[in-house]
């Protein structure tokens, strides 16, 4: 590889001689590596160190990219608006709903300062199929990665999309919404597109994007009190379905003020030009139900699903669970002299709300002249087998995607069941429905701060194993909890997720299609299957050969789904049912991993439970250790020869006041440094170089240099 650095260094090689290797690709930390999608792929199946399977071995060609800033201020606020005719209160952004769109490419930074003008409730946004990796405070969730940023507060979310990894990239649509209480019911959404950058196997000539979502005219509020009852007071179906928060409910069924001419609640219109193909995004933001996309008289060809090339498969609708996200193309092939609707409709439900509308306008026909014809249809809601078949066809795409170890190091078989807790109608997993605590898990797992969470050793396996899940449950006897999974970093773990019975009688829609998000990990999905999962005779039967990346799966009614991810992302992160009422009602899992690795927490990010008391207490220590660090690292500063200097102390507490002076000392550090132990390394970026912090087989490096903190020395080389 010739790729060079600003001095000339090879930055591989440079990286491999200093560091510990791991398999990444850094360079500065304005530059970012892009392999493009290369024509000549060689040697399917080949192994990278550390037993990653490929589909194929990476080739040398490679772009540089020059990565970019993205600065946003968010207020955050509530507001009159009428989405599908019906005035309601949502909550927007910078008075926009949906919210505004934020684009960028990989390894592209964004920076979003939000501000909590709500002055009733406290916010976080979630970043959803951002890995976040290296910054999992700022995955947005709270009590776990932060606390909840009160009102009138402001917090800064500081990311990358994404870091660079052998998976060869995400890029694609994504999205962000709210992840407090019932804040993405709301309206607290919008779209985040990473583009590549690098070649896509596949052309279009112009992008649409939409998002998806469902709609009430009953409050979050209210209905967040039904959930939390006993009796339980359901949410019921949605009124409407919203096609980039437009939708149109029938004015006259309803007593609450509607007015049909509102242009808040127009049609989406979208133009193209006849004869020309276009790549389609799609997201799906739905707080209920399962919802299928479909384009009058026009075919999609399905080209990447959460962020991962999949095989070509062209379809006339589209299942889109709540949480995924899809590329398509379309082509307007059709007759230019007309428009024509594009609908979305619920699946997995008994369907009661009417279909969500939109406009294909083949230009120069005029946005207002409406298609003929009836509304688009889907499949039967209940056709569990078309949507099985059509998601088994989701396959990675040959010669682009990394392939799954092919053994697991440990496994977990989650039961979803439908139950009570004293008295009050709950969802759990191996029966436990999960309450997070008021101290965020990654703050209490960074800082071990006791008396946080339960911590309890989680069980792998539900007993008893030959549980009937197909009638409800018949002993009520689930309780609450908020113990967390914790996996050895870098292991491989299969989940496989069973599906049961609800609380009702056995009756059709008894049990019900979850949609299972993954925060800061993609997954591969092995398979599904009907009935009860066999961890003999199934696994054998598993896709591995070209299995698809995702970070939200479907479980369908009376089944299971498997898949395999590998624990490489230190942090503590959220697995749980994307559907908002399900995972307010318990249904969700915590996975923690090489919390010893994880960064400096910034302190905006705590004040809540018991950080509280960790920030007073750090307080006082940070003030003393930098007036007395600050004059030690000025004489430091003045030696800069190599070997090991005293310059004040800096115990490995993570005192972000004491943590700033290590920076000047970093300034005189020459080349890099990998510790193959236990210290704790600090530091912070400076112009010029890139930085990371961590504990056990961390490394610093950077094209200035780079320095160590370790009780009271700085190393320079």
């Amino acid at each position: 590889m010739d790729l060079l650095a600003a001095n000339d260094e090879p930055i591989l090689t440079r990286h491999q001689k200093y560091c510990t290797w791991t398999p990444r690709f850094t360079l500065n930390v304005n530059t970012f590596l892009v392999p493009e999608i290369p024509s000549n792929f060689v040697n399917a199946g080949g192994e990278a160190p550390g037993k990653t399977r490929f589909i194929t071995r990476l080739s040398p060609r490679y772009n540089v990219y020059e990565a970019k800033e993205h600065n946003y201020t968010w207020k955050v606020n509530y507001q009159t608006w009428a989405p599908d005719c019906v005035q309601v209160n949502i909550i927007s952004i910078n008075e926009q709903y949906p919210g505004p769109t934020i684009r960028a490419r990989q390894g592209d930074n964004i920076t979003v300062k939000l501000e909590n003008l709500m002055p009733t409730e406290n916010v976080v946004v979630h970043w959803h199929g951002i890995r976040q990796n290296g910054t999992p405070w700022d995955d947005g969730t709270a009590s776990m990665s932060q606390c909840a940023i009160y009102s009138g507060d402001t917090y800064v979310y500081n990311f990358t999309v994404d870091r660079v990894s052998w998976s060869l990239f995400h890029r694609g649509p994504y999205f962000y919404h709210g992840h407090y209480g019932l804040q993405r019911t709301a309206g607290l959404y919008g779209m985040l597109i990473v583009d590549a950058a690098g070649k896509e196997p596949f052309t279009y000539d112009g992008e649409l994007s939409i998002i998806l979502s469902d709609w009430w005219h009953k409050s979050t509020y209210e209905q967040a009190v039904g959930l939390s009852s006993n009796p339980l007071v359901w949410v019921g179906e949605p009124q409407s379905l919203l096609i980039n928060g437009t939708g149109q409910f029938n004015c006259s069924a309803t007593n609450k003020y509607c007015n049909a001419t509102n242009t808040q609640c127009s049609p989406l219109v979208s133009p193209v030009q006849p004869g020309k193909t276009y790549r389609l995004r799609i997201a799906s933001v739905a707080s209920l139900a399962a919802l299928n996309f479909v384009i009058q008289g026009h075919n999609m060809t399905v080209v990447e699903a959460d962020g991962h090339y999949v095989e070509p498969v062209e379809v006339d609708n589209l299942d889109v669970y709540s949480g995924e996200t899809y590329s398509v193309l379309i082509t307007a092939n059709q007759d230019p002299s007309q428009n024509y609707w594009a609908g979305v409709n619920v699946r997995g439900r008994d369907p009661k709300t009417p279909t969500g509308l939109a406009v294909l306008n083949y230009l120069p026909d005029l946005p207002t002249k409406l298609p003929t014809g009836p509304s688009p249809t889907s499949p039967q809601w209940n056709d569990y087998a078309y949507s099985k078949a059509l998601a088994k066809k989701f396959v990675a795409l040959k010669d682009h995607e990394e392939l799954p170890p092919l053994q697991s190091d440990r496994q977990l078989i989650l039961l979803n069941t439908h139950n009570k807790i004293n008295g009050y109608t709950k969802w759990a997993i191996n029966n436990i429905s999960v309450v997070p605590p008021t101290t965020p898990y990654l703050a209490a797992m960074k800082y071990n701060i006791t008396g946080a969470y339960d911590t309890t050793p989680l069980p792998d396996v539900y007993t008893p194993r030959d549980y009937n899940i197909t009638i409800p449950p018949p002993n009520h006897n689930a309780v609450e909890g908020n113990d967390v999974y914790v996996f050895k970093l870098n292991s491989v773990v299969d989940v496989i997720l069973q599906n049961a019975n609800t609380l009702t009688p056995t009756i059709n829609n008894s049990s019900e299609i979850h949609p299972w998000h993954m925060h800061g990990h993609d997954f591969w999905i092995l398979g599904y299957g009907d009935g009860v999962f066999d961890p003999v005779n199934h696994p054998p039967k598993y896709n591995m050969a070209n299995p698809p990346l995702r970070n939200t799966v479907a479980l369908f009614p009376y089944g299971w789904t498997a898949i395999r991810f590998r624990a490489d992302n230190p942090g503590v992160w959220p697995f749980h049912c994307h559907l908002e009422a399900h995972f307010f009602m318990g249904m969700g899992v915590m996975f923690a991993k090489g919390i010893d690795n994880v960064g400096e927490l910034p302190t905006t990010g705590m004040g809540c439970g018991l950080t509280k008391n960790y920030i007073h207490m750090h307080h006082y220590l940070s003030t003393w250790l930098a007036s007395f660090s600050k004059i030690m690292a000025i004489n430091s500063m003045n030696n800069r020869e190599k070997g090991i200097h005293v310059y004040g102390i800096a115990p490995p507490l993570g005192i972000p006041t004491a943590r700033m002076t290590i920076k000047w000392a970093l300034r005189g550090a020459r080349k890099c440094l990998a510790l193959d132990f236990g210290l704790n390394i600090h530091g912070d970026r400076v112009a010029g170089t890139r930085f990371q912090d961590g504990g056990p087989r961390a490394s610093v490096w950077g094209r200035q240099g780079a320095g160590v903190g370790v009780g009271g020395v700085v190393v320079f080389i």
